[in-house]
């Protein structure tokens, strides 16, 4: 029996349907965005003999046991973000700011893929001389590179399960279509649509499939969320603009960890490893004044030191002033409130500006022990010596609290040569006992450490 024709109305922003026409979207509240569609229904039967084959039913307990294979990049960077390497048979949404380098790196990693077995590019947004020129500049190798212009989904489809290619990359999902779905490229059926079949065929095939993503203005990736639910890792490309480095982290990995980052710097032979590592946001300077304060933030199982920077000033307009960079603002307000509570030091008139220096956007709350002193030094007008490093959690109490992976921090703060730390003083016994060289300093409340600040630490 054919099958039935219902109209309905889905929204170009976020997807959501409705049986009839309104002028506003009534899940995301965008105005003018609701357009029609046609839906195919089947028929309603309930007689049990019209029900499909039934799925096919796997016993886990007698299924065999396989060790998951990976694709090693032998890029530590890459693979450490990864969870390992790239899984064979999954779907990877790669996303970043335009001109960040996304069709950098990821020629980069084709190059690192071909190295036993072929791996496509397919762009319809570049020719096939602009690719080679850029393969050539990175100094990739194109014996098993092979590049493919072409926007039709479903003649990629049956171009990948004829070929059966290592790994594929699509540059990028807004631009290709299918038949499948009656609207123009970009759209949020056709995006929908088309990773559908590229998730298919990566199962189906065990092909890799490396999506290119655009992003919106709102920093969030173009097309419908379920786009992000359907592949199996999401990764994001982002800019530091003040160093020329770039962060690569994972929002998603159903193989791996998304805590785990990769530090790259661009040359002129595309991306490369950031040697200086943990230290990499610090800057090498003799430059000793109030309200620079160096502590340590740990992404993943790396330790990277950061240098505060508060600068307090009187307050100019009725209001006081709270600005921060690279700091969560409304934890700036709440280390504010506390201070001006527990330690007596009056801020109400005076205006407090925040920067985490090298561009490192962080939400680790080991910080707000250093910020809280960066902000009373510059207060206070009073210099912290460049070699003591501060770690620790601030409550509303104005307690220093304990932080996860102390010991980690201060074996890296002392590989780089830093002498003395100022911590919670509830764990100074759990650093002994790992047998930690640099000096501490333990404190129970931010007015004691500010004792210690002030007595020269």
């Amino acid at each position: 029996m054919a099958k039935a024709l219902k109209t309905i109305f889905a929204c170009t922003k976020c997807g959501a349907q409705s049986s009839k026409w309104g002028g506003r979207c009534l899940e995301c509240g965008s105005w003018g965005t609701l357009v029609q569609e046609q839906s195919n229904l089947s028929p309603k039967d309930n007689k049990l003999d019209s029900l499909a084959k039934p799925a096919e039913l796997i016993d886990l307990k007698n299924l065999k046991d396989e060790k998951l294979s990976r694709y090693r990049l032998n890029w530590p960077e890459i693979d450490k973000v990864l969870g390992g390497g790239l899984v064979p048979g999954s779907l990877l949404l790669f996303s970043g700011e335009p001109g960040v380098g996304k069709s950098t790196l990821l020629s980069q990693v084709a190059d690192k893929l071909s190295q036993n077995k072929e791996v496509f590019y397919i762009s319809g947004e570049e020719s096939a001389s602009q690719v080679k020129e850029r393969f050539i500049r990175l100094g990739c190798n194109l014996d098993n590179l092979k590049f493919v212009n072409e926007t039709n989904t479903d003649r990629i489809i049956s171009l990948l399960s004829n070929s059966q290619p290592q790994a594929v990359i699509i540059d990028s999902i807004q631009t290709v279509y299918t038949s499948l779905a009656e609207s123009e490229a970009g759209s949020l059926n056709q995006i929908r649509a088309s990773t559908g079949l590229f998730l298919e065929v990566a199962k189906k095939n065990n092909i890799s499939i490396i999506l290119i993503g655009h992003i919106t203005k709102d920093g969030q990736i173009a097309g419908p969320k379920t786009l992000e639910h359907m592949v199996d890792t999401v990764l994001y490309l982002e800019r530091d603009i003040s160093n020329n480095y770039v962060v690569l982290k994972a929002t998603k990995n159903r193989f791996g960890s998304v805590n785990e980052i990769g530090l790259l710097e661009m040359s002129g032979q595309g991306f490369k490893e950031v040697k200086a590592g943990a230290g990499a946001f610090i800057e090498e300077t003799n430059l000793h004044i109030p309200g620079s304060i160096i502590t340590a933030t740990v992404e993943g199982s790396r330790v990277f030191l950061l240098d505060v920077q508060a600068l307090v000033s009187k307050t100019v307009f009725g209001y006081p002033q709270r600005k921060s960079a690279g700091f969560d603002l409304n934890r700036l307000q709440v280390l504010s409130a506390v201070i001006s509570k527990r330690t007596k030091i009056n801020l109400s008139a005076q205006d407090i500006i925040l920067n985490i220096a090298g561009g490192f956007k962080v939400s680790d709350p080991s910080l707000d022990l250093a910020v809280s002193l960066a902000i009373i030094s510059s207060f206070l007008d009073i210099k912290i010596s460049r070699q003591t490093i501060i770690i620790g959690e601030v409550g509303l109490g104005g307690e220093v609290r304990a932080v996860a992976q102390l010991t980690a921090r201060l074996k890296t703060a002392y590989d780089l040569g830093y002498k003395q730390a100022i911590v919670p003083y509830s764990q100074l016994k759990q650093i002994k006992n790992k047998s930690t060289k640099i000096t501490t300093i333990g404190v129970k409340e931010l007015k004691e450490a500010v004792e210690v600040i002030k007595k020269g630490a």
